[in-house]
């Protein structure tokens, strides 16, 4: 895969990773969520995440997730499917990040450049790879919307899935566990721990453990990475990029650079709603992302 099209597929995962993200942060899911029957945040995020693989229980997500802790996942899972069935998550998924979208973006949202926006992604997405990508085929297996910015969203979210597989076979290769994998990127960008202590539920001796392991190794002092933790780091973001590139040989040059032009201002307005924290565990700074280049 070139350079150039591996260059592109980060750029079109920045753009659109937040109209994916609103299914976390905004209010119409996460109460589409509760609605359906599902108890808490954490439930509803499992539930809703993982329902397009079916009823599965906690050591499939834990294997296909990567990088949460088993216990997290298994207080929501199996357990939630005895409130709603994974049809109910999907369905209040949808239609409560569709509802987030078109009021976030307002009149955008019955805009010809959305229509466009979710053609040209949608087509990227549907022409993906399958193979080697578990989650992301469970996501594909599920019918297309009709709905432009349902469109959108479904595209994101394809997109964004068929990218994460293709990161976790790339740390995988590195060998870098699921844990140490939130160390090794808050040491890469700077991020404040705090950030995972809350979202993965990191204790200190399991912070240490996975610091520990990486010093071990080379890869980090005390604080930062070493040059070789640096360049193992950049490794695996070459690759995870390369990877995710596969999606958009679908698209002409032209058709891609459009993509790009018609997602800025849609994601802008989903960043100005100000639902999504501005850095997440992922290590995407939507401060950065949305201006042209």
């Amino acid at each position: 895969m070139s350079t150039t099209l591996s260059a592109y597929a980060r750029q079109a995962w920045s753009l659109l990773e937040p109209l994916h993200a609103v299914t976390y942060f905004s209010p119409e899911p996460l109460q589409a969520l509760k609605t359906a029957g599902y108890r808490g945040f954490w439930m509803g995020y499992f539930a809703g995440r993982a329902a397009p693989l079916g009823p599965v229980g906690p050591e499939t997500v834990h294997a296909l997730f990567y990088n949460f802790t088993y216990d997290r996942i298994a207080k929501a899972l199996p357990s939630a499917w005895e409130f709603a069935a994974p049809p109910a998550a999907l369905t209040a998924r949808e239609h409560g990040a569709t509802a987030a979208l078109r009021r976030q973006l307002g009149e955008l949202a019955d805009s010809p450049d959305l229509a466009t926006a979710a053609d040209f992604a949608c087509r990227a997405a549907t022409a993906a790879p399958l193979e080697g990508r578990a989650l992301f085929a469970a996501n594909r297996a599920l019918p297309e919307p009709t709905d432009p910015v349902a469109r959108l969203w479904y595209a994101a979210t394809l997109l964004r899935e068929h990218r994460g597989d293709g990161h976790i076979a790339a740390l995988v290769a590195a060998g870098v566990g699921g844990r140490e994998s939130h160390v090794l990127q808050a040491l890469a960008n700077g991020t404040d721990r705090g950030i995972y202590t809350v979202s993965r539920d990191y204790d200190d001796q399991e912070w240490t453990g996975c610091l520990d392991g990486l010093r071990d190794r080379g890869w980090a002092g005390d604080s930062t990475l070493t040059d070789t933790g640096t360049e193992v780091k950049a490794g695996i973001e070459t690759q995870t990029d390369a990877a995710a590139a596969s999606a958009y040989t679908a698209l002409t040059t032209e058709e891609r650079d459009e993509l790009l032009r018609v997602l800025r201002p849609l994601t802008n307005a989903v960043i100005a709603a100000g639902e999504i924290p501005r850095v997440t565990p992922i290590g995407l700074d939507l401060g950065e992302i949305a201006a042209p280049r």
